[in-house]
C-alpha cells in the first residue's frame, strides 16, 4: 500500500491510462497540474488550449467521435458554462442522435463546492443540473482511492462522463492508502463507509467527511451511524440505498448544492417512491443541503452556509426525534 492525496491519486490515474491507451489523452484551459504529464505524453497528448470552452469541449466531443478517448479539464465547472450548448446539445445527446452508431467515450473533469472564499461564481455545486440531461454519466468521488478507480473506470467507458471533484478535496494534502496494484472502481455502485443500526446517511462528495466526523461523535452518545456514499449519481445504485434505509429506518441525506433541485431531493425520492423503504421509515426523510443563496464570499457566511458536520448531527437528531 502507499499513501496519495486526492490530487495525486488522480494523476496516478492518467498515468496509468495514457500508459495504457495511446488514444487517451487531455485538453485543458491551462495546463496546471497536468504539466507533470508533458515531459512522459508531450504536448500533443496535455493540450492547452486558447481560453474558449466552447471551442475546445466541442473538439473533444469531436475526438471522442473519431476513435480518440479525451479527459476534457476546464478547470472550474463555472467556467464551463459558457460551452452549455455543447455540453447539453452535443455530449448529452450525440450517441443517441448518431442512432448508437458511434461511441462517444469523453471524460469531463471540472472542480466545484465552496469552501475557500472563491465567491459566488466559483463557488457552486451545479451537479444536480447535470442530473437531469439524460445521456451523461455522473461521478463525485469522496476519497483518493474513489477517485484514482473511478477515473480509471470513467476514461475506459464508451460514454460521456462528468467527473466532478470537489475544490476542497482536489487541494487537500491528507493522504489515504491506495493499492500498489492496479484497480478499477465500478461506476453505479454506491460504498458504505461506516456501518451502522440507528440511522442512514447518505452524503455525496466532501459531505462524506462530514458525516463520518458526525458519526464518529454520536458514537460516543449510542447514537450508531451508518454512512453510505452514492460515489456516482448517474447511474445511482438505488438499491443499496434502499437497503441501508430499510435495515436502520431512518435517512439523512447531505448534498452542498441548494436544498431546491438538489441530488438529495432526487435520492429523497428514489427512497420514499419504493413501497419497501416506504413502510420501513420510522420518520420522514431529512435533507442537509446549502440554503437556496449565492455562495457568499464572506468566510464567516460561506461557512455559515455550507452543510458542515453540525447541521449533520442537527439532522440526526431531528429523525431520532
Amino acid at each position: 500500500m502507499k499513501e496519495l492525496t486526492y490530487g495525486e491519486a488522480l494523476m496516478e490515474a492518467f498515468f496509468e491510462e495514457m500508459h495504457r491507451d495511446s488514444k487517451v489523452f487531455h485538453i485543458c484551459g491551462n495546463h496546471g497540474a497536468l504539466a507533470a504529464l508533458i515531459p512522459e505524453f508531450g504536448e500533443a497528448r496535455v493540450r492547452a488550449c486558447p481560453i474558449s470552452e466552447e471551442a475546445y469541449v466541442g473538439a473533444g466531443i469531436g475526438a471522442a467521435g473519431s476513435g480518440f478517448r479525451p479527459i476534457i479539464s476546464p478547470g472550474m465547472m463555472t467556467f464551463a458554462f459558457t460551452a452549455m450548448d455543447q455540453i447539453v446539445n452535443q455530449m448529452a445527446k450525440i450517441h443517441y442522435m448518431f442512432g448508437g452508431q458511434a461511441p462517444f467515450p469523453l471524460v469531463f473533469r471540472a472542480s466545484t463546492g465552496g469552501g475557500r472564499s472563491a465567491a459566488a461564481q466559483h463557488s457552486q455545486s451545479p451537479h444536480p443540473m447535470f442530473m437531469n440531461l439524460a445521456g451523461l454519466k455522473l461521478v463525485m468521488p469522496a476519497t483518493p482511492y474513489d477517485a484514482k478507480g473511478l477515473m480509471k473506470s470513467a476514461i475506459r467507458d464508451n460514454n460521456p462522463v462528468v467527473f466532478f471533484e470537489d475544490q476542497m478535496l482536489s487541494t487537500m494534502t491528507t493522504k489515504h492508502e491506495i493499492p500498489d496494484e492496479e484497480y478499477t472502481v465500478s461506476l453505479g455502485v454506491a460504498d458504505v463507509k461506516r456501518q451502522g443500526r440507528d440511522v442512514t446517511v447518505i452524503a455525496i462528495s466532501k459531505m462524506v467527511s462530514h458525516a463520518l466526523a458526525a458519526a464518529e461523535e454520536l458514537a460516543g452518545q449510542d447514537i450508531d451511524v451508518e454512512v453510505v456514499d452514492p460515489r456516482t449519481l448517474v447511474p445511482m445504485d438505488t438499491p443499496a440505498l434502499r437497503a441501508s434505509v430499510q435495515k436502520t429506518g431512518r435517512v439523512v441525506i447531505v448534498d452542498e448544492a441548494c436544498l431546491t433541485g438538489s441530488a438529495a431531493a432526487e435520492i429523497n425520492a428514489l427512497l420514499t417512491e419504493d413501497p419497501a423503504t416506504f413502510r420501513a421509515l420510522k420518520a420522514p426523510p431529512k435533507r442537509v443541503c446549502a440554503p437556496n443563496v449565492p455562495i457568499p464570499y464572506s468566510p464567516v457566511m460561506e461557512q455559515f452556509c455550507l452543510p458542515d458536520k453540525d447541521n449533520v448531527i442537527q439532522g440526526i437528531r431531528e429523525v431520532l426525534g
